[in-house]
């Protein structure tokens, strides 16, 4: 693709004065904030090439840090690098300006600027975000992907991070669903998908949805990127749901932004002995509402979904079948540990297990047998 020609910097809007102030080394929202607060972005970047300025060296804190932001603005082609955002059809906007979504105008701690792909105006409308951990089970991705496809049915938007775990499979079910289109927000420069295995899902909401965030291309992914992503999930949802998280998870610091801006924060209750749950129980027991399916979220938006859920189509489990699922329960398991909770012979479990995987009620992985949701 040939590149598209750098404008004069003179001919430059604000939004790409921004995009350079955003690339400096360790510039984050607060830092950002407290920097436009000195000076317009096009000055602030001229006092930067030149001598040293107290008050910029008093937002940096530190002597290094204002030392590579004198030699990033130095050699950093601000023209250029908004050529490039045109180029990865990045879109570009500023607080206050008709580009940048309405809902978060009045946020708490409003992005300076943020950067987009896709349809900024899908913000619109009743918006839920589906969050968790990582490394989620078998459980928890499923239902992700039935809460992410069962809201986008019923004309929600889901937000999520992108992440791996239940973001992705979030994000997966609501893509599955082609209903209302996704919102992702990430925590780098959308010219690399990260992490790189779900680079087709990052494609897939950029073409049908929006994926936005407050990191210029080529900002990594650093580790303080992603707090501050989560409280933009929080302020874009009207509704938070945790489906899977430890005690200290991720999306815990989620929940603390949701509550901070009085968002309803559902949680979605799991096998008690899963340590993968262990956050979401925490939730249940300080009094959040449970969420059971999409009915359960759509009650909390005051919408009615009745008929949003679709209905099982597998065939039911003979006797057999049915005290093996029983005895396997929602935590991966082998032949023998269903044996001895079953009280079944072995020659029982493992037809009974062959039976249940090709009707869709398990999945096998190995020696490990975990049971399956609603199917994709």
């Amino acid at each position: 693709m040939a590149g598209i020609p750098a404008e004069d910097e003179d001919d430059m809007p604000v939004e790409a004065w921004l995009a350079a102030l955003a690339s400096l080394p360790a510039v984050g929202p607060a830092r950002l904030r407290a920097l436009l607060a000195i000076d317009t972005p096009a000055e602030l970047w001229i006092r930067l090439q030149g001598p040293p300025s107290p008050e910029l060296a008093e937002v940096a804190g530190k002597r290094d840090l204002y030392r590579q932001w004198h030699r990033t603005a130095i050699g950093l082609d601000v023209a250029r690098l908004w050529a490039r955002h045109r180029e990865h059809c990045v879109g570009v906007a500023a607080l206050g300006t008709p580009g940048y979504p309405a809902v978060l105008c009045d946020d708490l701690e409003p992005p300076a600027v943020v950067f987009h792909q896709g349809d900024p105006q899908v913000a619109h409308g009743p918006r839920v975000a589906i969050v968790g951990t990582r490394r989620c089970t078998r459980y928890g991705s499923d239902v992700a992907f039935e809460l992410g496809r069962d809201l986008a049915m019923a004309g929600v938007g889901v937000v999520s991070g992108l992440a791996l775990g239940i973001d992705a499979a979030a994000h997966a079910g609501a893509l599955d669903a082609k209903g209302a289109p996704p919102i992702a927000v990430v925590g780098n420069g959308m010219d690399k998908a990260y992490p790189e295995r779900n680079r087709g899902l990052w494609r897939a909401v950029a073409e049908r949805g929006l994926l936005l965030g407050e990191a210029p291309l080529g900002a990594p992914p650093e580790r303080w990127r992603f707090p501050a992503r989560n409280r933009i999930i929080a302020a874009l949802a009207d509704v938070v749901v945790v489906v899977e998280s430890h005690a200290s998870g991720g999306a815990m610091h989620t929940v603390a932004e949701a509550a901070a801006r009085n968002r309803a924060v559902l949680a979605v209750p799991g096998p008690v002995r899963s340590s993968a749950s262990d956050g979401c129980h925490e939730l249940l027991a300080d009094g959040c509402a449970p969420c059971r399916d999409a009915d359960d979220v759509l009650l909390a938006l005051g919408m009615s979904g009745a008929e949003t859920v679709p209905l099982d189509s597998r065939p039911d489990p003979d006797e057999i079948g049915q005290q093996v699922l029983e005895a396997l329960g929602w935590q991966p398991a082998d032949a023998e540990q269903i044996r001895v909770r079953s009280g079944l012979e072995m020659s029982q479990v493992a037809g009974a297990v062959e039976g249940l995987r090709a009707a869709g009620w398990v999945a096998v992985s190995g020696r490990w047998i975990e049971r399956v949701g609603i199917p994709r």
